[in-house]
């Protein structure tokens, strides 16, 4: 009797464990909704960018009325929940938000739906919890940051130079902070201002959680656009000479574009073994360059997304480390180039001569399109190397004629800065240079490079002495 008692016993028991398990398991919201809110939300729904006065970014402004002062999260009621009702994918296949993208997929519907149901609860670590950084609440900085990137607008009256979470924005005739451009991305790996001066790009995200394009108007201190792409950061953007495109490159090994109105993405390339860190299109826009941790540069058409060829050779051993930087040479003469009818996939273009350098210090010029046959080990494209630097190159640009290049390397604690000619190859050493440097631009009249890295010290050289102009530390006033 006691044995059937205690199956019996055991069988009830077991009947609520049953009933639990059809119920929906418990929804993280650090773990399971939040990415989710971070790679298809947050462009348009952050503190730089409130889409309809509504904030995405934290716990407390999901629970917010946004403009149409409906709640947009009432926790244990979805169907009170404005998010909810915004996210529904209608008959038409087609959802109010995100935004001009694709709807949410069902599997991520039913989490942010069963998240809310469950009570819509916070549960982020302590230890994650970070302090909330915005217009209203920018950086603070114990020690000036690592700079990353820097470059001048189209008139030379503007430097911007990267930050923790921001871009700084210097008045060059005072050497005054007048501009803080600050986004939801902690790193800001790379900065370029458009063709036509009028708006500012910026790539980077939070290493292993997201990564984000951002288009600035700089003038007005207002964000334009703000598109997440892959799951961590970006590194290398350039713009299209129209305008109309951004290119960059990605940790998963990816070389992307994407329009520079809308985010949306036009080009996507993978034949990289390694991280991509640098991008420049061709002087028609038609092709896209790129270099990486792999040891090549390779070329891709825009318009087809179509891997053309490796640019530099792909002999074992040619090439002694990874590439980190590129630059497109300005050409005053937009001269046909020749290109051999059997050269597969090529065709007759302008010509482009492009610098690249990183691991093994040593920056070469290349012209972007064969003009011979492929040869096995051959590096035929290559057109001069110059004499090495210190260390690993992180960075290099041309000045706007095309004669000059500058390059910044770090080695053992040291930074150097240079300028080559880029037709004999003579080269001058910047002075008083006091830590590794990691970012180069030149002044649009030529007058002047910035360089600036680790200690947060950004050098306005003269480069064709190498005397040190002007510094200046950037640490923005508490």
């Amino acid at each position: 009797m006691r044995i059937r008692y205690a199956i019996v016993a055991l069988a009830a028991a077991a009947l609520p464990l049953g009933a639990r398990a059809e119920e929906p398991a418990k929804v993280s919201y650090y773990k399971d909704v939040r990415p989710i809110f971070q790679q298809n939300c947050n462009g348009c729904h952050q503190p730089a960018k409130p889409l309809g006065g509504y904030v995405m970014t934290t716990h407390a402004d999901l629970l917010k009325p946004g403009e149409r002062g409906k709640a947009g999260v009432v926790a244990g009621k979805p169907a009170m929940s404005h998010l909810v009702e915004q996210i529904k994918v209608h008959a038409n296949g087609k959802a109010e938000m995100p935004k001009n993208r694709d709807p949410l997929n069902v599997i991520q519907i039913k989490l942010i739906t069963d998240w809310i149901t469950q009570g819509a609860t916070d549960d982020t670590p302590a230890s994650a919890k970070a302090v909330v950084v915005d217009a209203t609440n920018p950086p603070k900085y114990s020690a000036p940051p690592v700079v990353t990137a820097l470059t001048f607008n189209g008139d030379g009256s503007r430097l911007a130079v990267t930050g923790y979470h921001e871009i700084l924005l210097y008045d060059t005739a005072e050497l005054q902070l007048k501009t803080r451009l600050i986004g939801i991305s902690e790193r800001v790996q790379s900065i370029a201002y458009s063709p036509d001066g009028k708006k500012l790009a910026a790539v980077g995200g939070a290493p292993g959680r997201f990564g984000e394009v951002q288009v600035w108007n700089p003038e007005a201190e207002k964000l334009l656009v703000s598109a997440p792409v892959t799951f961590d950061t970006l590194y290398g953007v350039s713009w299209s000479p129209d305008n109309k495109a951004l290119a960059f490159g990605c940790s998963d090994n990816t070389v992307r574009a994407v329009d520079a109105t809308n985010g949306k993405q036009i080009l996507q390339m993978g034949t990289h073994s390694d991280w991509v860190l640098g991008t420049v299109f061709s002087q028609d826009g038609l092709h896209l360059v790129s270099v990486g941790r792999d040891m090549s540069m390779k070329l891709t058409e825009v318009g087809t997304q179509r891997f053309v060829d490796n640019i530099t050779s792909i002999t074992p051993g040619a090439l002694k480390g990874g590439l980190m930087a590129v630059d497109r040479r300005p050409m005053k003469e937009k001269k046909m180039q020749k290109i051999p009818a059997d050269t597969p996939g090529a065709k007759p273009n302008v010509y482009d001569e492009v610098i690249i350098a990183g691991s093994d210090g040593k920056p070469r010029l290349y012209k972007m399109h064969r003009e011979v046959k492929r040869e096995i080990g051959d590096d035929s494209n290559k057109v001069r190397e110059y004499e090495a630097m210190p260390g690993r190159i992180s960075a290099a640009a041309f000045n706007a004629e095309g004669t000059k290049f500058a390059a910044v390397s770090s080695l053992d604690g040291k930074g150097e800065v240079r300028v080559y000619d880029a037709n004999t190859g003579t080269k001058v050493v910047c002075e008083k240079v006091t830590g590794p440097t990691y970012a180069v631009a030149w002044h649009p009249a030529g007058k002047m490079i910035a360089s600036a890295g680790f200690d947060g010290t950004v050098w306005l050289h003269d480069p064709a002495t190498g005397k040190l102009l002007h510094s200046f530390v950037v640490l923005p006033k508490k």
